[in-house]
């Protein structure tokens, strides 16, 4: 038993663990943040699109990517030199020749590597010995590149990634545009002047076309000042410092070379690049050789170890004398204090400005797909005083029809009656009457006058040599018939009145696709189906109600249809026969008490009377002249069905458009948050 609960306890603890809805931990920070943004955007509920997909991500990469430090200045200034300063190493090409053309982008990477991209899209990849190749503006094929990315797996590109850019000076207005693109949208900006050419008007002309925005993350560095003595060194740098105050938060004179061949004599680097080798010999013999073979591999580790010991125990103080000579210290706690702390802000301010962008794009999407709602609510709205009037107009016009079949019947009932009435013929009759006398009981005779109907009369009259009443009784079929063929018609029209405006929506909006590439596709989708399935969505209700609607009628008009068309004949026959069994019980009557009883003589509106009541002439004068005759009773339900089915198809579409509202006000929430 206690094993069972065992099992039962583990299975529910099991469920409980599967079921539970585990709350999502975000790391502190920016990154913590856009993540939390991101998954609230690319929630199932909106249906994002691969696109939104794409372009969070790519702020997420932004986030986590290095701050971006460029180096910028007129050619021949030292830029490609002084950026292997700040590396390290010479890694980039130097020389006489302005050369570097293409903006270089230099990343983190586990190995170095140069990729090229090119304006088609298409990228390659070649060794980083052979960037020079890629960067000389003299080769003609250089066309086709639009930047180089170089990888190394240096320490401070974790932190920073730098930017060579084409000098503003450049041959290519292309390269010139490109380099101004870029000192926008980086963190910060280190303009690389020759200190001897500082402060000319050829450089106040470019600085105040490229660089007058840039002031708080710019720092302008005065490069060979080797060739200077330290008055002119101070004299220079006090001076640029004074013309160029608005263009640069601060003012550094360096040595390039000097800064170079210190830094990559420092201890920390040259173990840096030992271990570089070592990982790339380790890879090396790893490929080629059998593992199992570890005496390669052992004296690769050895060698290792001997020179990490060597360069420990070597004496640097020749490299302390030329880092400090070169001022690139200065440089770097530029980057460090004043580049780094503004990049990191701006970059927030603007991965969260572009976020809350998205929101208002997806925003703005989902109020175009409202719109569409909307304008199908208002097609229905105002189509209620069409349909009402529509409704209203069939009444009045067959209503004044009906009443004219129903005076032609009416007239075809007078008819037969008058000729009925003409034909109550007078005739000669005796009774007999018992009396007492003195001479006894006797038999007396009495003559009176009776009545007859001559009913062959009335039919050779009425249905034999004169055709009349039977021509008045199919017109007036006949205009039964056309009356309920013309509302059937009408019935219909009402329905084409709501068709033909909810049909006018549809047509533009079968087709919308959105606007901007990050909104949902499917969202668009739905809407593009809903437009296009609007008949079962909305017109089927109506479509039904109205063929109900009419069904109803036709009923209506098959049954009075047929009381017309039943013989008028066996009516009249059935009248008159009523007539002269009335005038026989009356007679009888008389005979036996002439003091109190009359013969009955038919008059012309008590055989109307009777004719119309054998002819079910009640009901057919309900149908055709009542105010509230059976068209009146089919058209206020009709009415009132299509008001009620209407104001369902709204409140239907309404709550459509209420599910893109909450979105929207999700939407608006997540942008609050950002």
């Amino acid at each position: 038993m206690s094993a069972n609960l065992n099992i039962l306890k583990s299975f529910a603890n099991e469920y409980k663990e599967q079921n539970s809805i585990k709350e999502i931990v975000y790391e502190d920070g920016l990154v913590g943040d856009i993540k939390k943004t991101i998954d609230k955007l690319l929630d199932e509920k909106f249906h994002p699109s691969i696109q939104l997909q794409s372009v969070l991500n790519k702020q997420l990469r932004r986030a986590r990517y290095p701050m971006e430090v460029a180096i910028t200045g007129q050619f021949s200034a030292g830029k490609s030199t002084f950026l292997n300063a700040l590396l390290s190493r010479n890694i980039l090409p130097t020389g006489i020749t302005p050369v570097t053309s293409k903006v270089n982008f230099i990343n983190y990477g586990e190995d170095f590597k140069l990729k090229i991209t090119y304006y088609s899209g298409a990228q390659e990849f070649a060794p980083i010995e052979s960037i020079a190749d890629f960067t000389d503006q003299r080769q003609d094929d250089m066309k086709n590149i639009k930047y180089l990315t170089l990888y190394a797996p240096l320490p401070i590109l974790k932190e920073i990634s730098f930017v060579d850019t084409p000098g503003l000076n450049s041959q290519s207005q292309s390269d010139t545009d490109v380099t101004r693109r870029v000192l926008k949208d980086v963190g910060g900006i280190i303009w690389l002047t020759l200190i001897d050419n500082a402060g000319k008007l050829s450089e106040a002309q470019v600085l105040e076309e490229y660089m007058q925005h840039f002031k708080n993350k710019s720092l302008c560095v005065l490069n060979q000042k080797d060739k200077l003595t330290p008055e002119q060194v101070i004299t220079t740098t006090n001076y640029v410092k004074e013309k160029f105050s608005k263009y640069f938060a601060k003012v550094v004179p360096i040595s390039a070379i000097k800064a170079l061949e210190g830094r990559a004599k420092e201890k920390d680097i040259l173990i840096e690049d030992e271990n570089i080798n070592l990982l790339t010999q380790l890879k090396k013999e790893l490929l080629t050789k059998d593992i199992e073979d570890s005496a390669d591999i052992e004296k690769l580790l050895t060698e290792h170890k001997n020179k990490i010991k060597s360069i420990r125990l070597s004496d640097t103080s020749s490299n302390i004398k030329l880092l400090e000579d070169s001022n690139i210290q200065e440089v770097l706690d530029f980057i460090e204090t004043t580049i780094r702390p503004q990049a990191s802000e701006a970059k927030e301010f603007a991965i969260k400005k572009d976020l809350r962008s998205f929101c208002d794009i997806l925003i703005k999407e989902y109020e175009t797909i409202i719109k569409v709602y909307d304008a199908l609510v208002e097609v229905l709205e105002s189509c209620e005083k069409k349909v009402e009037e529509a409704f209203e107009n069939i009444h009045k016009k067959y209503s004044k029809e009906l009443f004219n079949i129903y005076n032609s019947l009416e007239t075809v009932m007078e008819k037969i009656a008058s000729e009925t009435f003409k034909n109550i013929k007078r005739k000669k009759s005796v009774r007999f009457e018992e009396s007492k006398s003195l001479f006894g009981e006797k038999i007396e005779k009495f003559e009176y006058e009776t009545f007859w109907i001559d009913s062959d009369a009335v039919y050779k009259a009425l249905f034999y040599d004169d055709q009349t009443v039977d021509k008045m009784f199919k017109r007036s079929i006949k205009l039964l018939k056309n009356i309920e063929l013309d509302t059937d018609e009408a019935f219909r029209d009402v329905y084409r009145l709501i068709k033909s405006d909810v049909v006018k929506w549809q047509e533009p909006y079968e087709l919308i696709r959105k606007q901007r590439e990050i909104a949902s596709d499917i969202e668009f989708s739905n809407t593009r189906h809903f437009a296009a399935k609007v008949y079962e969505n909305v017109l089927k209700a109506f479509h039904k109600a109205i063929l109900e609607n009419i069904s109803a009628l036709r009923k209506k008009f098959a049954y009075f249809n047929g009381a017309l068309s039943y013989s008028y004949i066996q009516t009249t026959q059935a009248t008159i026969a009523h007539f002269e069994q009335q005038i026989i019980e009356s007679e009888e009557l008389y005979k036996k008490e002439p003091s109190r009883f009359s013969i009955s003589h038919p008059r012309e509106d008590e055989i109307v009377a009777k004719l119309k009541a054998n002819f079910g002439f009640e009901k057919i004068e309900d149908f055709l002249t009542s105010k509230r005759n059976y068209l009146f009773k089919i058209i206020k339900y009709s009415k009132e069905q299509y008001l009620d089915i209407n104001k369902d198809r709204i409140e239907f579409i309404k709550n459509k458009k209420e599910q893109y509202l909450q979105k929207i006000k999700d939407l608006e929430k997540i942008k609050e948050e950002i």
